[in-house]
């Protein structure tokens, strides 16, 4: 009987959880688009990536692509991989799409970006370290919505890293054969 009181609550703290964290989520892009903080229009030269979404994307692939690309080349990596990543989401489903943008919305957001990722300043004034600890914290968080979106970030920018020809060499990829 007591194993089952314990899966009960666990349960219950599971679901509570899940409510709390959808709730804080859909509160807060709903306060981005209404504040205009989720402008749907693209920065220039990308076809969905916006200026907000930048600022984010420039602080956290320089860290997720850290000893893959050697320090005086992190600059033209960082720039590769954000038009990769924008082609990317350019083909996205439209659902896909849509949670993809609420997720750096919710990370733009400053009165979400300081509690859920501990970076309290604009993502232009963050160091690595500051990212470390906020992928640290979202990816051994206890909520799985966090760790959710921990794995999306990370697996986004990865793809559209390891996409570039440039990228190859420093995992020992020749390329596509010939044909």
């Amino acid at each position: 009987m007591n194993s089952l009181n314990t899966a009960e609550i666990s349960r219950r703290g599971f679901l509570k959880t899940g409510l709390i964290g959808t709730a804080f989520l859909a509160t807060a892009g709903l306060t981005a688009t209404l504040s205009g903080c989720s402008a749907s229009t693209p920065a220039n030269g990308f076809k969905v990536i916006r200026t907000s979404d930048i600022a984010l994307l420039t602080a956290i692939i320089p860290v997720i692509i850290e000893g893959a690309v050697p320090p005086a080349q992190m600059p033209q990596a960082v720039a590769g991989t954000l038009q990769s990543l924008d082609n990317s989401l350019d083909h996205l489903s439209p659902e896909l799409l849509k949670l993809t943008i609420q997720l750096f919305d919710v990370l733009a957001l400053p009165v979400t970006r300081g509690p859920l990722t501990g970076v309290w300043g604009s993502w232009e004034n963050a160091s690595a370290a500051d990212v470390h600890h906020f992928l640290d914290r979202w990816q051994n968080s206890s909520i799985g919505l966090l760790k959710m979106g921990h794995e999306s970030l990370v697996k986004l920018v990865q793809m559209s890293w390891y996409s570039r020809p440039e990228s190859w060499a420093s995992c020992g990829y020749p390329g596509p054969p010939t044909v």
